[in-house]
């Protein structure tokens, strides 16, 4: 039988944690009913999961349930935030920030709206990979109608000071919008207390299920006024239509609620193995940690490896571990990871970097296991250019 490498790998999908898939289970066969049809037992059922599972996601972020917009996921999430408030906007102002580490998911819509007349202020990050807070009050403008940051970055786990931005963002009167894709179920989250009038979340990055996501939309102090992406039928308020899918709904809240239950003794556990990593992996020259030491998400380790080859890096540790590079990849071409150069890190830096997501089912064995075979191969990689 194949044996299949070590899963680290958890900043790009997570597996879908077993009390999540049985709790999923009946709205795919039993309670299968559209919650939109409210005429009968059947639609009753789904409607009655979908508010159960809209309080458990609004409780954990400290909402109420009537500002959980369901969607397909975090893209979704923050075309519909960004996209939303700019043509809902668009006589007030038509100036936006964010920042240069963002996902795409949120530059791409950003680079859109430039295309529609658009000014949008790209802020630079520090070394350590976190904004500074005096460049992002002074970008704002009296045309700003909206500032998109991060809470945890996807490559380098770097928390964001979001308090802080949010009161920024609130003294000024400018919506603040955060992409939490990586972050909800990882680290404590109050929109009210860090003034966040938009947030973007996602299932499949804490064990839930892939296709589903929710964005946050402040009611109230102030009451945030979205343009609609998707029309037809008029579901969640009229900002996202579309008939919702129960089981992937209650399989968010179960993997949300699972988390917010686990957050201490999760993380604890977590940043000791990241730590353990870390620890064996730099006693090897040359080895450079990407982001804040302590200011990231407690499973993420970004490490870049000089004087190496970085496809030959990966493919090296292929056979024993399963891990995403810094850079992106797609069929046409390969580029250097945009977040890992605008820490300032060279591009060969940014090319043999490897980014370890360390998640619930690892164990210390594995992590011993991948310290002791990315060493070996780092080595043999070195000797092979000397």
């Amino acid at each position: 039988m194949t044996v299949r490498p070590i899963y680290l790998d958890c900043h790009s999908t997570t597996p879908l944690d077993d009390r999540v898939l049985a709790a999923m289970m009946p709205y795919f066969t039993q309670h299968f009913g559209n919650p939109a049809s409210v005429s009968h037992s059947y639609g009753w059922e789904a409607e009655a999961a979908v508010k159960q599972s809209r309080e458990v996601l609004a409780q954990a972020i400290h909402a109420t349930p009537e500002e959980i917009i369901f969607t397909s996921g975090a893209t979704e999430a923050n075309n519909l935030a960004i996209k939303g408030v700019a043509e809902a906007n668009f006589s007030k102002g038509r100036h936006i920030i964010t920042v240069a580490t963002e996902h795409k998911a949120v530059l791409d819509p950003c680079k859109y709206l430039q295309t529609l007349g658009f000014e949008i202020t790209f802020l630079p990050v520090e070394s350590d990979g976190l904004i500074n807070l005096d460049q992002l009050e002074k970008a704002i403008r009296p045309d700003t109608i909206l500032v998109s940051v991060m809470a945890a970055n996807n490559e380098i786990g770097v928390i964001q000071p979001l308090a802080e931005i949010g009161a920024i963002c609130h003294k000024h009167q400018v919506l603040f919008h955060t992409d939490a894709a990586q972050a909800i179920g990882k680290i404590p989250l109050n929109v009210e207390a860090m003034h966040i009038d938009l947030m973007s979340m996602t299932a499949h990055k804490v064990y839930g299920p892939k296709g589903i996501g929710a964005l946050y939309v402040r009611r109230r102090n102030p009451r945030v006024q979205i343009a609609p992406q998707l029309h037809g039928g008029g579901h969640e308020r009229g900002m996202r239509s579309g008939t919702l899918y129960t089981p992937q709904i209650v399989g968010f809240a179960q993997a949300v609620e699972l988390a917010q239950v686990n957050m201490v003794s999760e993380t604890k556990r977590l940043i000791q193995l990241r730590d353990r990593l870390w620890q064996q992996l730099s006693q090897v020259e040359k080895i450079h940690l990407n982001g804040h030491p302590k200011e990231r998400l407690p499973g993420n380790l970004n490490i870049s490896v000089k004087g190496v080859d970085g496809a030959a890096l990966l493919l090296g540790l292929q056979p024993v571990v399963a891990v995403s590079s810094g850079s992106a990849c797609t069929a046409a071409n390969v580029s250097a990871s945009h977040v890992l150069t605008a820490l300032g890190r060279s591009e060969q830096l940014a090319y043999a970097s490897v980014r370890f997501g360390i998640g619930r089912f690892n164990t210390a064995s594995e992590i011993e296991a991948v310290a002791k075979h990315a060493i070996a191969t780092i080595f043999s990689l070195r000797k092979q250019t000397q």
